[in-house]
């Protein structure tokens, strides 16, 4: 469901699977659970190898959006399959997070251009 790797301020939440009602509460509390024990100013969702993502997963996603902006921090998106993308285009996430195609890509340009 998530792995992480942290460097810096930097917290990468690499996604894989279905992220849906099943998986909802337990992604919550493991994604809160990085976030406590790091200081973050840029949170960054690998979406590369998520297959499935629904309104409860998106409302995960936009929780800790909105825990990381109101500290002042960003949060960006990398590579989701077109159906997730899709997902992000209509809840109108991607008008305020930056999307990107690599971790390379994202690094280079977050400090910049990620949302928050």
């Amino acid at each position: 469901m998530v792995r992480f790797e942290y460097s810096e301020d930097t917290l990468l939440a690499r996604l894989f699977g279905e992220i849906d009602l099943k998986v909802a509460d337990s992604l919550r509390r493991e994604l809160e659970s990085a976030l406590d024990r790091h200081s973050v100013n840029f949170l960054v969702f690998d979406l590369s190898a998520v297959s499935f993502l629904d309104s409860t997963g998106l409302g995960v996603i936009l929780g800790r959006y909105k825990r990381v902006a109101e500290a002042g921090g960003k949060v960006a998106f990398i590579a989701p399959p077109p159906q997730v993308k899709r997902v992000l285009e209509l809840a109108g996430v991607l008008r305020f997070c930056p999307l990107f195609s690599s971790w390379e890509e994202a690094r280079v340009s977050l400090r910049g251009e990620a949302c928050g």
